[in-house]
């Protein structure tokens, strides 16, 4: 699979900012050829200077949403080109552009529901169909990565449209994954607990206040044990390098997840009272 970053071409999503700026920082190091996107302009702008900074290539990057089919196309359409040849393709893709939004199902709109899955899965759909087929027909084998979440893993409260979004991008990886495999192409999914990123703090939390001091105390208490984004990116590598499936970023993640698998009965008990602190600390309003 992919032993060396050098020379790689590395298709990023989501590198203007928290965990995609640090992995295109971290693959600039290491000498990999990128092409990079993200929805915020001016962070990817950022980030492009930032890595051309350090002597990386930049060749392709572009403003959009992937959860435009029609704008993830042209983009791959575009990194192809400049690729050149009978057979263009990357070595590398990583979907790590994502969106969050926590709320019980009485709060939810329509609109958080279609958007989680709109960004998180049908987005990493949308890069898969425009890049893998093209690794595939060039035989030099490569490596996919889905960035999920602890919230792929496991129940965690108030997550359900957040959890339909990472529980299926992580389905869709395991399938890939033996997939892909006779085409040497490896496949990986990373499962974040905390990280401190700008979705910590801008995260929609639905029909509660933010601002309340309540609140507030949970934010921070939830930042104060989140890993950083750089972090996360060597992780990444090091875990896309050995071929791993679930790349794990923090050591309470892989214990919490271990408890699910061999004590259901218990984990099961464990959610229930954490659901019940969960909201009875952030006391959403009333419906109605």
């Amino acid at each position: 699979m992919v032993q060396s970053y050098a020379g790689k071409r590395c298709v990023l999503t989501g590198a203007a900012s928290g965990i995609g700026r640090a992995t295109a920082l971290k693959l600039a190091d290491e000498g990999a050829e990128l092409f990079l996107t993200d929805r915020n302009a001016e962070g990817l702008a950022e980030t492009v200077a930032d890595a051309r900074a350090r002597g990386a290539t930049v060749t392709v990057h572009r403003v959009l949403d992937v959860s435009d089919h029609d704008e993830v196309a042209a983009f791959a359409a575009e990194v192809h080109e400049a690729i050149g040849g009978p057979t263009p393709a990357v070595d590398v893709v990583m979907n790590i552009a994502g969106i969050s939004a926590w709320g019980t199902v009485s709060h939810l709109t329509h609109r958080h529901w279609e958007s989680m899955i709109s960004v998180n899965l049908m987005g990493p759909i949308h890069v898969i169909e425009n890049f893998v087929p093209a690794m595939v027909l060039a035989r030099r084998g490569g490596h996919l990565v889905n960035v999920s979440s602890a919230a792929g893993l496991v129940a965690l409260p108030w997550h359900a449209a957040y959890s339909a979004s990472k529980y299926g991008l992580r389905g869709l990886s395991e399938v890939l994954r033996f997939d892909l495999a006779r085409h040497r192409i490896g496949v990986s999914v990373v499962v974040p607990g905390a990280v401190k990123t700008p979705l910590v703090q801008s995260v929609d939390i639905v029909g509660v206040d933010r601002d309340h001091p309540q609140v507030q105390k949970w934010v921070e208490r939830f930042s104060g044990h989140a890993v950083s984004p750089e972090v996360v990116a060597d992780k990444i590598l090091r875990g896309v390098a050995r071929n791993r499936y679930l790349i794990y970023t923090s050591a309470d993640i892989r214990a919490f997840y271990a408890f699910k698998r061999v004590a259901w009965w218990p984990y099961s008990v464990a959610m229930r009272r954490v659901n019940v602190i969960f909201t009875r600390a952030l006391r959403p309003s009333k419906t109605g």
